[in-house]
Parts: C-alpha cells; structure tokens; sequence
C-alpha cells in the first residue's frame, strides 16, 4: 500500500471506498445556480461520491477556490433542491482559464448534466474575456473525452502518472470565442 493510500484511510473510513450501488434517480429538471461557500458541507458530500477512488478535492481547496476572486464555481440542483453537479474554472491573467473539476452524483449522469455545465462556463468565461479554456481528463475516462471532443476540445498532450493511481490523463484545450 502506498504512503498516499494509508494516509487516505487513517482519515477517511474505507467505507467511502467500497462500491457504491448506483441506482438512476426519478426524471427531474435541472436549473443551474451559482455555488458558494454555504454549499460546502453537500459539495464535500457529493464530491466523495463523484470521484470515489481518490483525486477528489480536499475541504481546503474547496474552501480555497470559494473564496478566490479569479475562481468561478457553479451547481447544478434538482427541482427539489438537491445538488446533483458542480463545476469549478480558474481563470488566469492571460485571458485563458482552466476548468479544475466537474463532477456530477453518478445517478444522475448521461442526462445532460455535465454538458449544462460546461455550456454555463463558457458563457461565463466569454463574459469575462477568457478565450481559452483547458483541463485534464483520465486518460481511461472515454465518456468525458467524447463530452469534451463535442465541445470542441482537442487533445493538446498526455501527461504520465498524472492521478494519484499512476494513471496518465490528457491535456485538453480549446479556444472560444
């Protein structure tokens, strides 16, 4: 076991690890609103079960990106409230920016939720004068790559070893507009 993965269990129960049985959520609608650092405790929550085998976000960065003026951060919520999704996008002084996470609850994925997402962002980012946006995406991840391909992302590099697993991700970039 890796120094990574023991430190990770002395503080976080190996329950939060185990599989997570996965059962698609009633037909809703979605309205996206911006998050804020009311949010925290149901965004740590929802970020646990959204990226369940590690490389999720500590309390602290959350709390970091929050609070930074250059930090734009959005949920996706359910009619009935529920925070089903959020996204967060660093911008930089250049005019580009960098989408740092997405995530949304795994029942409430391939409806849409994601794509909502990143169509907000950029909206945002054209607003703000940003035109370029980039990320990094598990190599393994093929259903986020088709989702950012669609959008007109293009793989710009391949970095190895970059997830704590050791698994590679791409350097995905795109210019707007």
């Amino acid at each position: 076991m890796t120094v990574l993965e023991t430190l990770r269990n002395f503080f976080i129960p190996g329950a939060l690890y185990e599989p997570e049985e996965i059962v698609p959520a009633s037909p809703t609608t979605y309205s996206v609103r911006p998050l804020t650092a009311d949010h925290l405790d149901e965004l740590l929550r929802l970020n646990l079960r959204c990226f369940r085998k590690g490389d999720n976000y500590s309390k602290y960065t959350f709390v970091y990106l929050l609070n930074e003026p250059r930090s734009i951060s959005y949920r996706m919520v359910a009619e009935n409230g529920e925070l089903v999704a959020f996204a967060f996008l660093m911008s930089n002084d250049n005019g580009s920016a960098h989408i740092t996470t997405i995530g949304v609850a795994p029942e409430h994925r391939r409806r849409g939720v994601a794509a909502r997402l990143l169509e907000h962002i950029e909206q945002a980012a054209k607003a703000r004068e940003i035109t370029t946006l980039a990320l990094e995406v598990r190599v393994g991840n093929s259903a986020a790559q088709n989702l950012y391909h669609r959008f007109g992302f293009n793989v710009v590099q391949r970095i190895n070893k970059y997830y704590n697993n050791g698994e590679d991700c791409f350097l995905m970039m795109k210019a707007i507009f």
